[in-house]
C-alpha cells in the first residue's frame, strides 16, 4: 500500500542528519519486531534506505513495494505494510521520502479490510508536535472546551513535559491548516469539530477504531480490525485518537470521553510510555485499551 515506491534512487547528496528512529511492528503495533535509533544519518537518506539498513526486507514490482520485513510477509487477504512518519501516514513512497532530524518512522503490518487509510496515529508521541512534518516544526494549538478544567491542565502539562510550545485556545476558535491541534472536551462538547465528525463516521473515514453512542456520547464503542463492535464502555471512559482530512490541513488529536472524568482519564494518558506503538487508546477504570481491539491470543 503506502509502502509502494513511486520511483527514484535517491534525493541527492546532503550533509546528513541526526537522531532518527525506525520501528517495525505488526497487528496495529501489538507485536514488536524491532526498533533502532540512528544518532547519525547519512546525507540523502530515504525511509527505504533506513529500513534496509536495519532489517532484512523483500520487495515486489521491481523493488517498488515492501513485501516482507524480517520474514513478516504481507499477503492477498487485506494484509500489508504501511508506514508513518512522526505519526502521520506517509503520502509518498519510501524511496522518495527523506529522513529528517528527529523523525520517528514506524512500519506496521496489519489488516486493512475495514480501511486502507489510517491517516494519523498517536503511538509516536510526542511526535508530530516536536519535529513536525517534512523536517518543519509546526505550531501547536491546545483547544479546550473548558480551559479551566482538570483535563485541559493535564493536556497542557503533558505538552510542556514533552518540550512542545503551544498556544491556548477556546474550542471552536479554529487552528489553521498549518497548525497541529489537540482538542480536549467531552464527546458532546466536540460536536462540530471536523475531526470528531470523521470519527463518528467510522474507521473508513477516520482510521479510528472507536465511536461514541448513546445520549450525548455516553457510551464508547471499541472496534476490532474489521470494524465490529467488541466492547462498550460507559461512565468515565476516555479516548485519545488522531485523524486527518488532508484537504483541511494537518492532523487533529482528540482527547475526549463520555464525561468529564473520562476526558481527564484520557488526558492523564497523554504520555510517551502509555501511547507508545498504539494507533489509538481508550481508557477506563485504570485500564489502557489499545485500538483496534485484537482477538484474544
Amino acid at each position: 500500500m503506502l509502502a509502494a515506491v513511486v520511483g527514484g534512487c535517491g534525493l541527492g547528496a546532503g550533509p546528513g542528519t541526526t537522531n532518527a528512529g525506525v520501528t517495525v511492528t505488526r497487528d496495529f503495533g501489538s507485536v514488536p519486531i524491532g526498533s533502532y535509533l540512528q544518532k547519525r544519518v547519512p546525507g540523502a537518506e530515504t525511509v527505504m534506505q533506513m529500513l534496509e539498513r536495519h532489517f532484512a526486507i523483500s520487495t515486489q514490482y521491481g523493488g517498488g513495494f515492501v513485501q516482507s520485513i524480517d520474514r513478516q510477509v504481507g499477503g492477498p487477504a487485506h494484509r500489508d505494510w504501511f508506514y508513518f512518519v512522526n505519526g502521520i501516514l506517509a503520502p509518498k513512497g519510501a524511496a522518495v521520502t527523506a529522513v529528517h532530524a528527529g523523525d520517528r518512522i514506524w512500519w506496521d503490518l496489519h489488516d486493512w479490510s475495514a480501511t486502507d487509510s489510517v491517516p494519523a496515529v498517536v503511538g509516536s508521541f510526542p511526535e508530530p508536535f516536536r519535529h513536525g512534518v517534512g523536517g518543519k516544526r509546526l505550531p501547536t494549538v491546545l483547544a479546550c472546551a473548558n480551559p479551566a478544567g482538570r483535563a485541559c491542565d493535564l493536556a497542557g502539562a503533558a505538552l510542556r513535559r514533552a518540550g512542545v510550545p503551544f498556544a491556548d485556545q477556546l474550542l471552536g476558535g479554529g487552528s489553521g491548516s498549518d497548525s497541529l491541534a489537540v482538542v480536549v472536551g467531552t464527546w458532546a462538547q466536540l460536536q462540530g469539530v471536523i475531526a470528531a465528525e470523521l470519527v463518528a463516521a467510522g474507521p473508513r473515514a477516520s482510521g479510528v477504531f472507536a465511536r461514541f453512542a448513546g445520549s450525548g456520547g455516553s457510551a464508547l464503542e471499541l472496534l476490532d480490525p474489521t470494524g465490529r463492535i467488541v466492547r462498550t464502555l460507559h461512565a468515565a471512559a476516555g479516548l485519545i485518537a488522531a485523524t486527518q482530512q488532508p484537504s483541511l490541513g494537518q492532523p487533529t488529536w482528540l482527547v475526549t470521553g463520555t464525561d468529564a472524568a473520562g476526558v481527564s482519564a484520557a488526558a492523564a494518558a497523554l504520555t510517551p510510555a502509555r501511547l507508545r506503538d498504539h494507533f489509538a487508546l481508550a481508557v477506563a477504570g485504570g485500564q489502557d485499551m489499545p485500538l483496534p481491539v485484537l482477538p484474544s491470543r
